[in-house]
């Protein structure tokens, strides 16, 4: 079974609770999951600024419980299930905040390249293009390019360990079709991309009706 969770939370209780960038709301969201220390991540998250606070999206393999920092009220922790049914359908609307990175080499004083570069976030449209569709060759599903919109949300800090950090979130929207359904369903419960422990990678999805 997957689990599809939304919880708001308004900038005031966030700024109380010391929510302060994607690391600390990662560590903010294993609270919803208690008991599971030094376990692996399973769960995908993204979080969208509305309005006057914010909104989670987190989709797991098993159902989350409400933790202390989010409201009481009802409609600021809600969880459902996701049927299997809901991933059979041929064409999808999507939405994806995503971290794209490519590698590069560094050079040696002997002018070979090392074999493992640093790795650097992506910006031009054809490079995200590509990515996305390679991403969708992997993951059972093939994007319509004349849909596709990218645009970059910023750059997002964060400390970890007391280290900075930082990630290039770019969003892609458009439509999908369905190459693969168990593929592209796996695909939905382990997210697209690298930096999914910070808020990277949920594909979020509509049916397309006919």
């Amino acid at each position: 079974m997957t689990y599809l969770t939304q919880a708001t939370l308004d900038f005031v209780t966030a700024s109380r609770m010391r929510l302060r960038n994607s690391y600390d709301w990662h560590q903010a969201v294993w609270k919803a999951f208690p008991g599971r220390d030094n376990q692996p991540r399973d769960f995908l998250t993204r979080l969208d600024q509305r309005g006057d606070g914010f909104r989670l999206l987190l989709v797991s393999p098993v159902q989350p419980t409400r933790p202390d920092w989010c409201p009481a009220a009802v409609a600021s922790w809600q969880t459902k299930p996701i049927p299997d049914t809901y991933f059979t359908r041929s064409q999808y609307v999507f939405q994806l905040c995503a971290n794209p990175t490519k590698k590069v080499s560094k050079e040696r004083p002997d002018g070979s390249l090392t074999k493992n570069g640093r790795r650097v976030p992506l910006g031009k449209r054809e490079e995200l293009v590509e990515w996305i569709k390679r991403k969708g060759d992997h993951g059972g599903f093939t994007v319509d390019e004349a849909t596709l919109r990218t645009f970059s949300r910023g750059r997002e800090y964060f400390e970890k360990n007391g280290q900075p950090g930082l990630h290039s979130a770019v969003e892609f929207q458009g439509m999908l079709t369905v190459t693969d359904p168990a593929k592209f369903h796996e695909t939905f419960t382990r997210g697209v991309g690298p930096a999914k422990a910070f808020g990277f990678g949920l594909l979020v999805i509509a049916p397309v009706t006919s």
